[in-house]
């Protein structure tokens, strides 16, 4: 009879260790929620003070459901990075002229005789080649005058040598101008024998070659150019 009580004591005892839920059974391996300790409708347990799911031996990462694996945080949203504002090219400064610098008067004395025949007003071949080298190192330049005085020696009345001399300054003018140089800014003269180079009594005596060749510096056409030279800078 005792043995009986024993008996049914312990089945009480049992039967309050085991829940009626089947708490403590795990998982089969067919199971969805398997690592974990699940009730009888298959629910995974959670324990009431930390809402924490029970999980069994066989638990592994791998097994881990949700909600017993909390989601990952979601990354915070980045605001977009607005494109940096477009910033136009600025062009560079345009060039401008600076103040012409003033060249001092420029001289040049051409004798006569290279530029014509005696006693003659029309430009000769070699002549011409002067003037052009007059006007190959004169480029660049801005002319505001350029004066041509024309000369003539003692031999002849004075009349003759002052037209004499002005066609000569005039035959110069007209070749420049054809170089391209503003007619306007060109003054021909013409002062005669009035202004010899050779001194007084240097080349005395009547006419004769040697005589014309000792005079031969007062037959001349003297330039003289005033202007300026444009430079180029970069605006600042």
């Amino acid at each position: 009879m005792k043995s009986d009580n024993r008996s049914t004591l312990a089945a009480a005892l049992l039967a309050a260790l085991l829940p009626a839920c089947a708490l403590a059974q795990a998982t089969s391996p067919d199971t969805p929620n398997q690592g974990y300790l699940v009730d009888s409708n298959g629910r995974v347990v959670m324990t009431d003070h930390t809402g924490l799911c029970v999980r069994d031996s066989d638990w592994t990462p791998a097994r881990a459901v949700e909600p017993c694996v909390p989601a990952r945080p979601r990354a915070a949203a980045v605001p977009p990075v607005a494109p940096a504002p477009m910033v136009a090219a600025v062009p560079p400064a345009p060039a401008v002229l600076a103040p012409p610098a003033p060249l001092p008067n420029q001289k040049a004395s051409f004798s006569a005789d290279a530029l014509f025949d005696f006693d003659k007003a029309i430009l000769k071949p070699e002549g011409m080649a002067m003037l052009d080298d007059l006007v190959r190192q004169s480029a660049g330049l801005t002319y505001e005058s350029i004066v041509l005085t024309g000369h003539a020696d003692r031999f002849g009345g004075s009349e003759y040598n002052q037209k004499l001399s002005e066609r000569r300054a005039t035959a110069v003018k007209d070749y420049l101008v054809s170089k391209n140089i503003l007619a306007g800014r060109i003054e021909a003269l013409g002062h005669g024998e009035r202004e010899p180079v050779t001194a007084a009594g240097t080349c005395a005596g009547p006419r004769s070659a040697q005589v014309i060749a000792c005079l031969q510096p007062d037959r001349r056409v003297d330039v003289e150019m005033t202007g300026s030279r444009a430079t180029t800078t970069g605006a600042r």
